[in-house]
């Protein structure tokens, strides 16, 4: 199967989990043509957005960071990431991410679920 870009859905997110300003959503397949995975997306942040703190159970999210740099919060504290690194999130804990660069932060987000 491909799926083309021109038929991904996209969608605007203001204050994605409490977090601040919008979030742009490019939805790379739809959840229900996937199994055991939830979401896989491109998300794209302007400078000062962000996604709130949340928390995952009983799945694991995973971010490949794409372009840009920005601060994820994770229960051990803050850290930047850039171009080319991904961050891990599962087993009941929390994270959130926020553009804190100049340029846009993109990143494809995939949620595998139990």
């Amino acid at each position: 199967m491909i799926i083309k870009r021109t038929d991904m859905k996209q969608e605007t997110r203001k204050e994605m989990r409490g977090g601040s300003g919008e979030v742009n959503i490019i939805h790379m397949a739809a959840p229900e043509s996937m199994t055991n995975a939830r979401l896989m997306a491109e998300l794209i942040l302007k400078p000062g957005s962000g996604i709130g703190i949340h928390r995952h159970d009983k799945e694991t999210e995973y971010y490949i960071i794409t372009e840009g740099s920005g601060i994820v919060v994770e229960d051990d504290g803050q850290k930047i990431v850039q171009k080319g690194d991904i961050v891990i999130t599962g087993n009941g804990q929390s994270h959130s991410i926020k553009n804190t660069g100049n340029t846009v932060l993109k990143f494809i987000a995939v949620i595998i679920t139990e």
